[in-house]
């Protein structure tokens, strides 16, 4: 099977009974939500960060594995991509070399790509900035790269110590990222809404009531017990 007949037999079989409505409620409730709604599960490594701090993304994840300082499958992701995928790139935490820019931002726009996020670095990244692309990224550096390496496209890739598939949903804010599995985004928005819920009755009761923190969370018995 080619890479480009795997990706495309991958995208058939992720489920469709979510929207972008329920991707888009994910996005708005947070990332920090959703990652407590799951159980504390689905964080990616903090050192990943978006290039500017009101960068958000959200969309599905096209895997792509590359060799460190080679972008051959950087290119080859744009042309495979669908509407509303976001690169999800293991460059092995390479950072010292930038194989994305402002070139490859462009294309990726006109290929209707929701954003990237990598394990490295990217350059260009004021204009990457000023063309409004979320990009999340290890780090940036102007040094240039190899066009070579095969690499691997739409597998299980290890993104600085979260395991990612393809279909996966990818949500970035300020905050970090988190990774939803398919089969779990309406589970795990129902649940985030639970604990949005939840949070605003707590801020209700702090503005209302007076109500402490430690009351709210149950805190105040095992405070108790050491003594305060």
């Amino acid at each position: 099977m080619t890479q480009t007949q795997e990706h495309t037999s991958q995208a058939a079989t992720t489920p469709s009974d979510f929207t972008d409505a329920d991707l888009q409620r994910l996005l708005k409730l947070g990332t920090a939500t959703v990652y407590e709604a799951q159980g504390q599960r689905g964080s990616v490594a903090s050192e990943i960060r978006p290039l500017d701090p009101a960068m958000k993304l959200v969309g599905t994840a096209l895997t792509v594995s590359t060799t460190p300082g080679d972008n051959l499958m950087f290119h080859q992701a744009v042309l495979m991509a669908c509407p509303g995928d976001v690169l999800i790139v293991d460059a092995k935490g390479f950072t010292d070399a930038g194989p994305w820019g402002d070139v490859l931002t462009l294309a990726a726009q006109q290929a209707g790509i929701a954003g990237l996020v990598i394990d490295g670095s990217v350059r260009d990244s004021e204009a990457i900035i000023d063309a409004g692309f979320p990009v999340f990224s290890r780090g940036i550096s102007i040094r240039g790269t190899t066009k070579v390496d095969p690499g691997q496209i739409g597998g299980t890739i290890n993104l600085a110590g979260t395991l990612v598939d393809r279909g996966d949903i990818i949500i970035g804010d300020r905050d970090g990222l988190v990774v939803v599995k398919a089969a779990d985004v309406l589970d795990s928005l129902r649940k985030a809404e639970e604990r949005e819920a939840k949070e605003e009755e707590f801020r209700r009761r702090i503005l209302d009531e007076g109500a402490s923190t430690a009351e709210l969370l149950g805190l105040l018995p095992i405070l108790q017990r050491y003594g305060w």
